[in-house]
């Protein structure tokens, strides 16, 4: 939401009530307060009949966008301490080696803002984020060729599973490592929100559904939230994080455009300072 705020201010620049209503929203999320006592680590979440939740975003997964947020806030900051405190957890799954051990959208929602390509981490274990979610998605796409011995669907040019919804209702399944209640079913937005990452891998796999299953899972509003090659079965509702981040990544392939226009934000330029987020 505040991403999405700040990349609309950059674009309607010449109008100056969406510059400042996006800027009231930034400069409202209280990001210290969300630590709740930790001196880095947002907690999870809270609720207001029982408080903070006990989980901390203390290890890799969509926490990059937030912690940059905050460190860059006007209002509220981080101590950019915030962004080296949280575990990188490296992973190995076949020749792939990266950091992260959990679903493909954590390696393509933040990145679709923030943009790391050609720059690193100054110090630490210097991370190139963009060249890990290359990494990430290659790795997945093997994972799914793996799974063809089970689920005989999954091909070269056919893959993809991240949290969409199920048979059975919404669910967070994937991997490396395997997660959730895996049935051969694919996801159109794995694959489409890394069109930015591995076009080469990315845009095959996308033809091949459209062209395979034609209007049994594509129609109004594009894709269908998921499928299942071997049973039939199609998630029919449209959902607006998974279109998001399909729509996000093939206009960051096509034209750089949200990059562009999110990191025209001089807090973003000040988030990768304070960050030391520098040039490869």
């Amino acid at each position: 939401l505040a991403a999405g705020a700040l990349t609309a201010r950059q674009y309607f620049q010449e109008d100056s009530e969406i510059a400042q209503n996006a800027t009231a929203i930034y400069e409202r999320v209280d990001y210290r307060w969300m630590r709740n006592g930790h001196p880095f680590f947002l907690a999870h979440g809270w609720m207001p009949e029982s408080g903070f939740l006990p989980y901390r975003y203390d290890s890799y997964c969509q926490l990059a966008c937030m912690y940059l947020l905050g460190i860059a806030s006007p209002a509220h900051a981080l101590d950019p301490e915030s962004w080296y405190a949280w575990d990188r957890q490296p992973f190995r799954y076949g020749k792939f080696a990266y950091y992260g051990r959990t679903l493909l959208w954590t390696y393509q929602y933040p990145f679709a803002w923030w943009d790391f390509r050609k720059r690193r981490e100054a110090r630490g274990l210097r991370v190139d984020w963009f060249a890990n979610s290359v990494t990430a998605t290659r790795a997945h796409r093997a994972f799914c060729l793996d799974l063809a011995r089970q689920f005989p669907g999954y091909s070269r040019d056919l893959w993809g599973i991240t949290s969409s919804d199920g048979p059975s209702g919404y669910e967070t399944w994937g991997g490396p490592p395997r997660t959730g209640p895996l049935d051969g079913s694919v996801v159109p937005c794995a694959a489409a929100g890394s069109l930015m990452f591995v076009p080469d891998v990315c845009v095959p796999a996308l033809h091949t559904m459209k062209n395979r299953f034609g209007p049994h899972i594509y129609q109004r509003y594009g894709f269908v939230d998921a499928f299942n090659p071997d049973t039939g079965w199609r998630g029919d509702d449209v959902v607006g994080i998974d279109v998001g981040i399909a729509l996000m990544s093939a206009e960051n392939l096509r034209t750089g455009n949200v990059w562009k226009w999110f990191m025209g934000n001089p807090e973003a330029q000040r988030a990768f300072a304070l960050a030391g987020i520098e040039a490869a």
